[in-house]
């Protein structure tokens, strides 16, 4: 299983910080966090893709996946106005254009909250509407595109391998699948296998980290309440042989270089022993 980095905690350090850490330190890949001031869509369009594209061949470090920040200000498909919707899907629909210039074998997205006063009927509508124009955009650039559920602490929308299954159903498109983070469904008790075995094949994309189990903070390794060693061992007797990347975002933004080392080591401790 190819093991990759995810870049949001490198936020505050320069860009090249993050393509020497992945390579010195052993990751497979890198999962790109597409937020200022490193890899915002707007601005790869306008030129800085360049930068990334030269870091990536100069530490020979590939790009596996390109995760777009949304779903906080100012881009969320499900709240607010048509107006607001469709300037959300504009963004997204440049985010899956940057995903396949980089090289990206998948673009990554969630669905954000829609608001307490949205029905179950006016959700359900609304990421439909969404969904659809965003797949037929990633199929005009043969580019995949992923949906991940989210905790229920940030979203009331697709939270559930379940509310995976129902949407790639109705859209049913090659270029359209999921990806399962582990925190999830371990807060929400909900079996983490049985994503593997709900979504099968449409099933492309892992995150791995640690859980309190109470809240959404992503912990390194070892940290949490997860027993990593005994589910990546079930993971990979089903025969999974997608990307995990270790998901650590802001909780460890002040030293991004040693908690990615620290947390790299010991993923490959609980797998390998």
């Amino acid at each position: 299983m190819k093991i990759g980095m995810f870049t949001s905690g490198y936020q505050l350090s320069d860009v090249e910080d993050i393509f020497r850490d992945a390579k010195r330190f052993g990751y497979d890949y890198i999962e790109l966090w597409g937020g200022r001031p490193h890899a915002y869509a707007y601005d790869l369009k306008r030129g800085q893709i360049d930068c990334i594209l030269t870091l990536r061949d100069k530490y020979e470090i590939p790009i596996k996946v390109y995760t777009p920040e949304h779903n906080a200000y100012p881009y969320n498909y499900m709240i607010g106005d048509e107006y607001q919707r469709k300037v959300s899907i504009e963004y997204l629909k440049n985010a899956i254009e940057m995903g396949k210039s980089l090289g990206a074998d998948y673009t990554v997205i969630s669905a954000g909250h829609a608001g307490y006063m949205a029905t179950k009927k006016e959700i359900w509508e609304r990421l439909c509407k969404s969904m659809r124009e965003l797949v037929y955009f990633a199929e005009e650039k043969e580019h995949v595109l992923l949906l991940e559920a989210l905790t229920p602490f940030e979203s009331n929308v697709c939270t559930t391998a379940n509310d995976l299954c129902e949407i790639i159903e109705y859209i049913d498109s090659p270029y359209f699948g999921a990806m399962c983070d582990v925190v999830p469904p371990f807060v929400q008790h909900e079996s983490i296998m049985c994503y593997f075995k709900k979504l099968g094949k449409n099933l492309k994309h892992l995150h791995v980290v640690d859980s309190d189990g109470v809240s959404d903070t992503h912990l390194l390794p070892g940290d949490g309440n997860i027993p990593l060693k005994e589910l990546m061992e079930e993971i990979q007797a089903y025969g999974y042989n997608g990307g995990a990347t270790i998901e650590l975002v802001t909780a460890y933004i002040n030293e991004p270089s040693l908690y990615a080392r620290r947390a790299i080591d010991r993923f490959k401790n609980i797998t390998e022993r």
